[in-house]
């Protein structure tokens, strides 16, 4: 357990000193936002911060892992590697999509199909290696049945399970990066739902099927759960060091280096907790500010009308009047049920299952 403050100090301690040094090397080199027209009017003063932000808590992230291992002198999980390669993997992609948009002077960054590609060559790797390296007990870090609170159902087979995570993958990473509009938005959602995956690990490891006085009814059969929160812990400090930095009025933007990196971590996360769909319920507001891209562009190519004055929704709140802090702080108190709900059913499952 002492693994888990560890990681969530360093984490924190590292990306608190790390984020100015980047702000101060990204103000030098002159990388800063670019602000698209067409968006809020009140956003073009931000033109110019420091963005690809997301470096400072991808390194703090994978420093304070390995520095807990090495304190602790515990050795590092498949599950929690997997899990960190994910999450760099994507912050690659984001990173060279930043790079281009800022250095090239192109405001879209990576064309379409070459961010695409990135992201496939990246969760289908993660997906193919998660259904390797089983353990004394033939458990692999994923499993290809579904899962909410635990596995259910049939399995999928290999390859049907290879395309639900690259969907689950995609969704989240492209849900964090919709999100990520307003100042700590996306950063502060994104740190509730990692101490929801910090919880689940600790309950998880206390209730697992590997343990013989643990083992029965309602029993986790995840591999190595203690080591996900040793990663959701050490994910959870390094944004919350973001964070200081990321609020209103920001000093640095994530950029999709960041946002990328953050979904591939929540995708991992659940998938080798086996709570995927409960994702969807603990990520709630990435969820709902996904779906209003996909009810807008829906809506008027079907009908040729608008269902919001702008999304994604945290914009059509700003266009309505409301400030920016105030979207935020009302969106993070809605992250917040959400996070209490998914919990909430977590242990709803464990209970049912006794």
């Amino acid at each position: 357990m002492n693994q888990i403050l560890v990681s969530g100090v360093l984490g924190l301690f590292l990306s608190l000193i790390g984020t100015p040094m980047l702000i101060k090397l990204l103000a030098r080199k002159g990388y800063g936002q670019f602000i698209r027209d067409d968006g809020p009017k009140e956003h073009h003063s931000k033109r110019g911060t420091p963005t690809m932000g997301g470096i400072a808590f991808i390194l703090a992230t994978l420093v304070a892992y390995a520095l807990t291992k090495v304190i602790t002198s515990e050795r590092p999980t498949i599950s929690g590697v997997l899990v960190l390669f994910l999450f760099t993997g994507l912050g690659v992609v984001g990173f060279l999509d930043d790079y281009i948009k800022i250095v090239k002077q192109r405001s879209l960054g990576l064309r379409a199909k070459a961010k695409m590609a990135g992201q496939l060559i990246v969760g289908i790797t993660f997906a193919v290696l998660s259904l390797q390296f089983a353990d004394s007990r033939g458990v692999t870090p994923a499993s290809t049945r579904l899962s909410f609170t635990q596995d259910f159902g049939w399995s999928l087979g290999p390859v049907i399970f290879v395309i639900w995570a690259l969907f689950m993958i995609l969704a989240m990473s492209n849900g964090v990066n919709l999100t990520d509009g307003l100042d700590g938005l996306a950063t502060g959602a994104s740190v509730m739902v990692f101490a929801s995956y910090t919880v689940i690990g600790v309950w998880q490891y206390g209730q697992s099927c590997s343990n013989v006085i643990t083992a029965g009814p309602g029993c986790y059969d995840v591999p190595h759960p203690l080591d996900l929160a040793v990663v959701a812990a050490a994910l959870m400090g390094a944004c919350f060091g973001f964070l200081w930095w990321n609020t209103s009025p920001a000093k640095i933007f994530m950029g999709d280096t960041g946002s990328l990196a953050l979904g591939g971590a929540l995708a991992g996360l659940a998938i080798c907790s086996r709570t995927e769909m409960l994702l969807a319920i603990l990520g709630g507001l990435f969820v709902l500010i996904t779906l209003s891209v996909v009810i807008q562009v829906g809506s008027f190519r079907l009908t040729g009308k608008r269902v919001f004055r702008m999304a994604p929704l945290q914009h059509h709140f700003e266009l309505k009047g409301w400030s920016e802090v105030l979207v935020v702080v009302r969106f993070w108190i809605i992250q917040g049920m959400c996070m209490a709900v998914g919990l909430g059913l977590f242990y709803a499952g464990w209970v049912a299952a006794q």
